[in-house]
């Protein structure tokens, strides 16, 4: 692993500090945990670059690991404290979830590929990431039986309004992610306060959209 030192770093001074990303949690966490461990094998070589990585192997649909920049943006605009209890959605191989398991107490992750949801617990439990719990769901679903959450990260783009997830935040509570409800897509904080939910861009940002939370056509005669 420790070959991937420098790559760590040149992603961390390269991509991620020149985004205005300036919580040290944050830093300290991408340079801590090793991305080319939550990546396939062929692939590591990638693993620092700045796109978004297709991290399935023969999966029924392709998932990504989103740009290290775009996650670590979102994550400092979610404030997210220490006592916070945090749900990763559509976390793939489950690299957002260790990154932010460095600074939050209890992160649950979904992932609806149950044997993508599988490696990704294996990989967290490799790399010492004990206060994570992976579920298999679909993005849209999150986790209503463990719910009410302070912050919702999703790891990847919507085409809808992900309503069953708002549903899920307690009050006071925040969900980031990339809204592809328009072009251009937009990183977007949406904040709950008394079962209302006031949406703020964060900034432009594109993102594979997450399975499920595609738009659907309308029919037309």
């Amino acid at each position: 692993m420790s070959g991937f030192a420098t790559p760590r770093q040149k992603m961390v001074d390269g991509q991620v500090r020149p985004s205005d990303v300036t919580d040290i949690r944050i830093i300290d966490a991408m340079l801590a945990v090793p991305r080319e461990a939550f990546v396939p094998e062929n692939k590591q070589a990638l693993a620092y670059l700045d796109l978004d990585l297709d991290v399935s192997e023969g999966g029924s649909a392709k998932r990504f690991l989103i740009k290290p920049a775009v996650l670590a943006k979102m994550l400092q605009a979610a404030e997210i404290r220490a006592t916070d209890r945090v749900l990763v959605v559509g976390c793939a191989t489950g690299y957002a979830a260790a990154v932010i398991a460095r600074f939050a107490t209890q992160v649950t992750a979904t992932e609806s590929d149950s044997a993508l949801a599988a490696r990704a617990q294996a990989i967290l439990a490799a790399n010492g990431c004990g206060n994570v719990t992976v579920r298999t769901a679909a993005p849209a679903d999150g986790d209503p039986a463990n719910a009410p959450y302070d912050v919702i990260v999703l790891n990847g783009a919507t085409e809808i309004v992900p309503e069953r997830l708002y549903g899920q935040l307690r009050n006071g509570g925040r969900l980031v992610g990339v809204f592809a409800k328009s072009q251009p897509a937009r990183a977007t904080m949406v904040t709950c306060s008394h079962g209302d939910f006031g949406h703020r861009t964060l900034f432009d940002a594109a993102a594979p959209v997450l399975p499920g939370m595609e738009l659907v056509p309308a029919f037309v005669f």
